[in-house]
């Protein structure tokens, strides 16, 4: 999609810029415009038609002419000059632990290194140990960073590394002497996927703490330990190695430290931006001016001094946060949720009963649960046909009544078929309390398909029993690729039919993403956050789906599963109601 290589080509140009020794605030610039076009939900393409490319933030003159000739012609001129002057190779080096700029740069201008291949020949032959300011130890370092790094890719999902973090926070506050641990970085933040783990540490005895945290038995390789940081790999269940650091840093300093670490770097720029503005500096250390700390042992603290509110941790992305009039408000929590309104039985590819699905709902806390188990033409996941389904609505009915404290409704997950119909008629989608509408085939078809998946989406939408669209773009992290999705008028046609577009929180999915939550938040459109759960184990995992939305900005009253059931009951007889009227 154009958005995604524009913010590869700005991207680039920064790594491009940092190698060849550039003014830091150029290269910022670069990175910040090349997270706007990555998030942008807009296709950048239509904004440049309608000369709307400078309303975007961080987006000046001479960026959106650089964007628009990328459009244009599938390049920039400032990234051709670069590429031409430095070899292609050479951002690669980046990545790699201990192999900053300034050693990519002496490796390059003293022995030629134009990427990962001759890296490797100038560790093996020993000319990188003799470059000044490296030497063996360092050397190794970088030897081991780079195998690492070559069997390490793909980032991991948050849904393997949050468990992950938390595991180890658990069992470094059970270390004698330790006051406080914290999870820091883009786990914080909720990211959908992980580099690396950071966890920060209160302690008076770092070098003891951190002697202990890297003979945890779990952990794979040791990379560093000192004074005060550790850092060891883990390996996930996939094979895959995780780095994890670990900071033990002094109370008083532990709030900048966290806001710090926690990120992200264009947030924190934005903050280091603020305070050179006011004469001051801020660090990982504290905020300070000349050597007295200002602020520091807590987050609000560096906020508060700096003239802004406290940021949660999901909104610190540079994505409006600093504007004057943004509003953070309740953000949803998981202590919001009545119900759940997506989950699979035995009757379909779900592998427990409705009695224990509703069951396990139950000892959720939750008051309603939506029993959506898939239609006819999902046959690979069993799906069910015309005459099931109404046995089936009459068994959710009869456990409906059976089970206590809690209200079964009767749903389906009824699929967009490739011509943009819907896999059940009217009449038995009129008997559901619930109708979660989803693409499960031709998912690859382009927009020049005349049943393309925006046509097929918004088709669904016109029918008065579709209650919310079920993962809206199709995508799985690290595995499928979104639809192709005009998501503005997915956006635009849900606002004005009253459908609510589901947050599946799956950590393959997590769909919508965050950017297109925002989107949909903005449009008044609702939120439907699902677990999708085949079995009871998995009712009532919201937290990766809570997270993305959170991280769109939403609160409770966005979320239709914060609603009361008479509450979502009347928004459902709402839409059915307009389309009749």
């Amino acid at each position: 999609m154009i958005n995604a290589e524009i913010g590869r080509a700005f991207e680039r140009i920064a790594d491009l810029l940092e190698i060849d020794g550039a003014d830091r605030f150029r290269i910022n610039s670069y990175r910040r415009a090349a997270r706007v076009f990555a998030d942008l939900a807009d296709n950048a393409a239509d904004l440049a038609s309608e000369g709307r490319l400078t309303d975007l933030p961080g987006v000046g003159k001479g960026t959106a002419q650089r964007a628009l000739q990328f459009i244009q012609t599938g390049r920039i001129d400032v990234l051709t000059e670069l590429e031409k002057k430095l070899p292609a190779g050479l951002p690669a080096l980046l990545e790699i632990p201990g192999l900053g700029p300034k050693k990519v740069a002496l490796a390059y201008r003293e022995l030629g290194v134009g990427g990962l291949a001759d890296l490797k020949k100038a560790i093996g032959s020993g000319e990188l140990a003799g470059l000044p300011g490296l030497g063996e130890k360092s050397v190794a370092k970088i030897a081991e960073g780079l195998a690492f790094l070559e069997g390490n890719r793909d980032r991991a999902l948050l849904g393997v590394a949050l468990p992950m973090a938390e595991s180890l926070a658990e069992r470094l506050r059970l270390l004698p002497g330790v006051r406080r641990v914290e999870i820091a970085g883009s786990i914080r933040r909720g990211a959908e996927t992980i580099g690396d783990v950071d966890l920060l540490c209160d302690a008076a005895d770092g070098k003891r703490i951190v002697s202990e945290f890297v003979k945890f038995e779990e952990v794979e390789r040791v990379l560093a330990r000192g004074e005060t940081k550790g850092s060891v790999t883990l390996k996930t269940a996939s094979g895959r190695e995780m780095q994890i650091d670990l900071r033990v840093v002094a109370g008083e300093s532990f709030g900048a430290a966290w806001q710090y670490f926690t990120g992200s770097k264009q947030h924190n720029v934005r903050l280091r931006e603020r305070a050179v503005r006011k004469g001051w500096r801020l660090n990982e250390y504290g905020l300070y001016t000349g050597e007295r700390r200002l602020a520091g042992r807590d987050e609000e603290g560096i906020y508060r001094r700096l003239g802004l509110a406290w940021v949660p941790p999901e909104l610190r992305e540079d994505r409006g946060e600093f504007e004057p009039d943004a509003e953070f408000g309740n953000l949803v929590t998981e202590n919001d949720v009545r119900g759940e309104l997506h989950v699979h039985t035995t009757a379909s590819d779900g592998h427990d009963s409705i009695e224990d699905m509703a069951l396990a709902a139950k000892r959720c806390g939750y008051a309603f649960l939506a029993i959506c188990d898939h239609s006819k033409s999902s046959s690979i996941a069993g799906g069910l046909s015309i005459a099931e389904m109404k046995k089936h609505i009459s068994a959710i009915r009869a456990a409906d009544r059976k089970v206590a404290g809690i209200s079964v409704l009767v749903g389906c997950e009824v699929d967009i078929l490739s011509d943009g119909s819907l896999d059940y008629p009217d009449e038995i989608l009129a008997q559901c309390d619930w109708v979660v509408a989803s693409i499960h085939s031709a998912m690859g078809r382009g927009r020049a398909d005349p049943h393309n998946p925006t046509v097929r989406t918004l088709a669904a939408m016109e029918n008065p029993y579709v209650c919310a669209i079920g993962h809206p773009t199709g995508r799985l992290i690290n595995r499928r690729a979104p639809m192709d999705l005009d998501i503005n008028a997915v956006i635009e046609a849900a606002a004005r039919t009253g459908t609510i577009l589901e947050v599946n929180a799956h950590p393959e999915r997590l769909d919508l993403k965050d950017t297109h939550v925002r989107k949909a938040l903005d449009a008044g459109v609702a939120l439907t956050i699902n677990t999708d759960a085949h079995e009871t184990a998995i009712v009532g995992q919201l937290r990766y789906g809570i997270l993305t939305a959170r991280r769109g900005g939403a609160t409770p009253k966005d979320v239709v599963n914060c609603f009361t059931l008479a509450a979502l009951r009347k928004r459902i007889a709402a839409k059915r109601g307009a389309a009749s009227s």
